[in-house]
């Protein structure tokens, strides 16, 4: 437990007040130490993890809540599937997540599915942290949507917890059905190099089309085809502007989560070049 605030508290109560103010000044700071100490505990051990720069115990927060809230998501509809175990160990993998503080974020996991989870609280504590950055907030919330399409789709349950997690970030509902179906056209776009068409049971599986891409790449820029290449692009430089990995790190992204930013500015990237050289024939 610190140990400052009853020295600093014993010395500065005993210059004002003698020995009544040093007995005084030494419980001040023994509660400001507990509760300091309190403070790191609810971070799960991540504390112990980042820096002694000013941006550690953000990190710390947006870690323990990242995880946490993954736990909650996937315990939503019942029992927690391979699929979402799977997908928790190759986000730690690709936020190079090892050692003692890979324990600590699969610690936060198994925190998130118990049934008396503070999402609320959880929640609260990292919008304040990070200042209310509305980017870096929907980040942390497309890592939730990308968790709960971890088994393939997304029930009832899972979307419940996600707009509970959507309004305690101070996101509106119609806001967040706008990045599920953003993402689920990502999910699409992104298999369009894949084998267009299957069988399963002796029926063949309607391809995925040029066409069908084509949309979810309006879809991914937030535009339609009415609009003009000028406009398009226009949408394209805002939404980069927004995902650019560099950027969301300045403003508080942990580094570890670049990677995940690096994705989805590709997307980003990917969709509007298929647009141009569509409508530049």
């Amino acid at each position: 437990m610190p140990i400052w605030g009853k020295l600093l508290g014993t010395f500065f109560g005993f210059m004002f007040g003698r020995i009544p103010g040093a007995i005084l000044g030494f419980i001040v700071g023994h509660l400001f130490d507990k509760g300091y100490s309190q403070d790191f505990d609810q971070l799960g051990g991540f504390g112990r993890f980042f820096g002694q720069g000013q941006d550690f115990k953000r990190q710390a927060i947006f870690f323990h809540a990242l995880f946490a809230s993954m736990g909650h998501v996937a315990k939503a509809s019942g029992q927690v599937t391979s699929q979402e175990i799977n997908m928790a160990s190759a986000l730690m993998d690709q936020m190079g997540l090892r050692g003692e503080t890979r324990k600590e974020a699969q610690q936060a996991f198994r925190e998130g599915k118990a049934a008396d989870f503070p999402l609320k609280d959880t929640l609260l504590e990292f919008r304040e942290s990070c200042h209310g950055r509305r980017d870096i907030m929907q980040v942390f919330l497309e890592i939730l949507i990308q968790a709960a399409y971890a088994d393939g789709s997304l029930d009832a349950a899972e979307q419940k917890v996600l707009e509970n997690a959507a309004n305690h970030l101070g996101f509106r509902r119609h806001e967040l059905l706008y990045l599920l179906s953003v993402y689920e056209a990502e999910l699409r776009f992104r298999t369009r190099s894949h084998q267009q068409r299957s069988r399963q049971g002796g029926h063949s599986q309607q391809a995925y089309t040029e066409a069908h891409s084509l949309d979810d790449a309006y879809k991914i820029l937030g535009v339609s085809k009415s609009d003009d290449l000028a406009s398009i692009k226009k949408a394209y430089r805002k939404l980069m502007a927004e995902h650019h990995p560099d950027k969301l790190v300045s403003k508080g992204l942990p580094k570890q989560a670049m990677e995940i930013a690096k994705n989805k500015a590709q997307d980003i990237q990917a969709a509007y070049e298929m647009i141009r050289k569509h409508r530049e024939g």
